[in-house]
């Protein structure tokens, strides 16, 4: 008997993202879309596509996105983001372990990270596999504020078509997220490290020389130079917020 497959995203303001993700997942069994009070047209795009539609008060991007999992019915769940699209080699894929079954338990899947429209395939851009296809029950959301992941129960498998991710599709989105994210990440790593001057400076130039040279961002051209400076931004703004949590005077 062949297997059924749920689709879940979390979603907040992605009208200009969220139409073209479900479009690329509308042959699964199911489409569950959290929505955390959207004010844009996003929750009005989803319905074309799913009447399981949730409303969720923002609570982290893990609580968000292990809700969103408990929500699935199906055999099988895809974990997808808004500015992410299953690539048809992917689609085929997915429909052979439906048809066919798997010894597998969840399986990691290479994702094309893509800079103001052009896929990025050095500074660890490429092949990025990330564990998103799992058997319902077996997997769980890490307890992290950013970055967060899967884990399962069980082994995983790897498959060979890719998620597009849209990560960077314009700069003024792109400093936006990297002042939220490097916030959450100050915020999770504060009272792990004291911080001390030298590492506002350390830490962000190893960042850049890491992207730009040892992960071989120069291949990418002016692409790879412009990764290496928003990781290198990203990286002195969490070091920064964290030292200003570490030394904020009692108010």
């Amino acid at each position: 008997m062949k297997s059924t497959l749920s689709v879940v995203v979390i979603a907040f303001n992605e009208g200009k993202n969220i139409r073209s993700c479900l479009e690329s997942a509308k042959w699964a069994d199911e489409i569950v879309v959290v929505d955390s009070g959207s004010t844009d047209d996003t929750m009005l795009i989803a319905k074309d596509f799913t009447d399981k539609i949730i409303s969720k008060k923002w609570e982290g991007y893990s609580t968000q996105k292990q809700f969103a999992l408990d929500q699935a019915n199906c055999d099988w769940v895809l974990s997808l983001d808004a500015d992410e699209r299953i690539s048809p080699e992917l689609k085929t894929e997915i429909e052979k372990i439906l048809a066919n079954g798997s010894i597998y338990d969840g399986y990691k899947i290479p994702r094309k990270n893509h800079l103001l429209g052009r896929w990025i395939k050095s500074c660890f851009w490429y092949p990025d596999q990330q564990l998103r296809l799992f058997k319902k029950g077996k997997a769980s959301v890490t307890d992290v504020k950013v970055h967060e992941g899967f884990q399962i129960e069980g082994e995983a498998g790897t498959l060979n078509g890719d998620i597009i991710h849209l990560t960077y599709q314009n700069f003024f989105d792109t400093f936006d997220k990297v002042n939220r994210y490097s916030t959450l990440a100050a915020e999770d790593r504060a009272g792990k490290k004291r911080i001390k001057g030298r590492d506002l400076v350390f830490h962000p130039v190893a960042a850049f020389l890491t992207d730009f040279i040892s992960r071989k961002g120069y291949k990418d051209g002016v692409y790879g130079l412009m990764i290496a400076l928003i990781n290198m931004t990203t990286n002195l703004m969490m070091y920064m917020k964290m030292w200003e949590i570490q030394n904020r005077k009692n108010e």
